[in-house]
């Protein structure tokens, strides 16, 4: 009997969009009710990686040249491919910003190497990211403007079409609206349990 098989599914989100509060909230409920799923920040698995090269802070991995970031980035790509959870979300983002310009978080050697089922793009106004961004002292952000998340905004928009368009995985899109997080965080519940 051939086993059933594994379900990718790959969240992004500007950061600011509450993308990775939203994952956490629906993987919660998720696993009450049963669902065998689990959640892999890409980040995390690409800082871990980088600690052997002896990088102790992870805001410096987007300031690592490509060619570094392109192996960090294969390595992940290649742990997530072996996991064996029913549904795996993959919690990432679409591009960085390097001295260089935009690079993409999931090149299309990475993006098909993951093979996902779906593909769920997080986003909210440029006014509520870049307020949530001001006042989030967990991290070191560069400082930017409402019309660069715009900016940023437009091409997440363009990078989740051609990730649509090379996996042939569906998109779907959730807003995270200021005080609206229950309902997001119920759109993915349902999202995710169309991928089980």
């Amino acid at each position: 009997m051939e086993e059933p098989r594994k379900k990718k599914v790959i969240i992004v989100g500007i950061p600011g969009v509450g993308k990775s509060t939203i994952i956490s909230n629906a993987t919660e409920i998720l696993q009450n009710i049963g669902t065998t799923i689990r959640t892999v920040v890409f980040g995390t698995v690409m800082f871990e990686e980088a600690k052997k090269l002896g990088i102790n802070d992870r805001d410096h991995l987007r300031k690592l040249s490509i060619e570094v970031q392109q192996k960090l980035q294969a390595m992940t790509a290649h742990y997530i491919s072996s996991l064996n959870e029913s549904v795996v979300v993959v919690d990432t983002h679409l591009f960085i910003k390097t001295p260089s310009g935009y690079y993409p978080g999931l090149p299309m050697n990475l993006i098909l190497k993951i093979n996902p089922d779906r593909l769920i793009l997080v986003t909210a106004d440029s006014e509520e990211i870049l307020r949530r961004r001001n006042k989030d002292n967990t991290r070191t952000r560069d400082t930017i403007t409402d019309e660069e998340i715009k900016r940023d905004l437009d091409v997440s928009l363009s990078m989740i079409s051609c990730l649509s368009i090379l996996t042939g995985a569906p998109f779907e899109i959730i807003y995270n609206h200021d005080n609206m997080i229950d309902s997001a965080t119920s759109l993915m519940v349902e999202l995710l349990k169309k991928s089980n």
